[in-house]
């Protein structure tokens, strides 16, 4: 049974969902100072906060109605040991394993909410040409791409890069006939080498992409599941346009522009994220079950990255 409101949100967790729940810092790409007692550093030209404690859900008045469904998705790892590694690389490519997910999607209108409501056309009108992750989680990403993505000049290969902005991180010189780019700013877009298209859409006005069925073979997301607050639309649509056996990864960090990233994440820690993205893949259906893989170049020196990838299910 969920807790009521108010409730402080680490005392509602068990114990898989207490990985990261606040011990490791949550790090916001924005210069609103988001805690009392920030670390500020500079990374290339954006000014990072790195804040500790954070209790968000609790600011915002916001229930969680997740992780009291989730006490058995543990699956074969047993909790206190995982507890007790999670903060070694790797441990949460664990967190997918042998899950037991509930019959309904758990989560609740407010579990997407933001503290920031306001329009995200205006949040995001003026161009932003910095990157949000350090250079080691962006080359770690760069190479984990070079290890799936089709081989360039593919005959008939089609990539969407959603969430899109001037650089995609792809491989240098990977290139396919048709790479779509989807974002908010037309700038960004335009600056993007990569893309032979691009499409300014607010996905959380409208999750409705305006692509055909089976069109694209590779679907891509960094740093931006987060901010989706309709995120069961979006990734029904992701697998709509997905080629049979075609494979979707989004990848993530610990940073967000956190007034804008939705509830559930800046209550939640690492761990937890990958729980949240593979409960995407699954409710949406179509999917094959989502894997995890943690790619941190430098853990507790550079940038976490994580990867949360699953295919299309291919029809017989």
């Amino acid at each position: 049974m969920a807790n009521r409101f108010g409730v402080k949100l680490q005392s509602r967790l068990p114990n898989l969902a207490g990985i990261y729940p606040f011990s490791t810092p949550i790090t916001c790409t924005n210069s609103v100072q988001c805690c009392s007692k920030a670390q500020t550093r500079i990374v290339g030209k954006r000014r990072a906060i790195r804040c500790r404690n954070i209790h968000r859900r609790v600011v915002l008045g916001i229930g969680v109605s997740l992780w009291s469904q989730f006490m058995s998705m543990a699956g074969n790892v047993g909790a206190k040991s995982f507890v007790a590694s999670a903060r070694q690389k790797g441990a949460t490519e664990q967190v997918l394993k042998n899950v037991e997910w509930p019959e309904q999607f758990p989560f609740k209108d407010e579990d997407f909410q933001r503290f920031d409501e306001s329009s995200d056309t205006l949040f995001y009108e003026m161009p932003r040409f910095v990157t949000h992750i350090d250079d080691q989680a962006i080359a770690a990403l760069t190479k984990y791409y070079s290890e799936v993505f089709p081989s360039s000049n593919t005959p008939g290969v089609a990539v969407l890069d959603m969430c899109s902005s001037w650089v995609s991180h792809y491989p240098a010189g990977f290139k396919q006939e048709r790479i779509a780019g989807m974002g908010m700013n037309e700038e960004e877009l335009k600056r993007n080498t990569v893309l032979t298209e691009y499409v300014v859409q607010d996905l959380n006005n409208n999750p409705k992409l305006p692509f055909g069925d089976n069109t694209f073979d590779v679907i891509t997301n960094v740093v931006s599941v987060d901010y989706l607050t309709k995120p069961l639309d979006v990734f029904k649509e992701m697998s709509r346009v997905l080629k049979p056996g075609g494979l979707a990864i989004m990848s993530f960090s610990n940073r967000c522009f956190w007034t804008k990233a939705i509830s559930i994440w800046t209550s939640t820690g690492d761990a937890d994220h990958v729980m949240i993205v593979g409960s995407y893949f699954h409710y949406a259906g179509g999917f094959e079950p989502p894997q995890a893989v943690d790619i941190s170049p430098n853990p507790g020196r550079s940038d976490p990255m994580y990867i949360v990838y699953s295919r299309k299910i291919a029809t017989a």
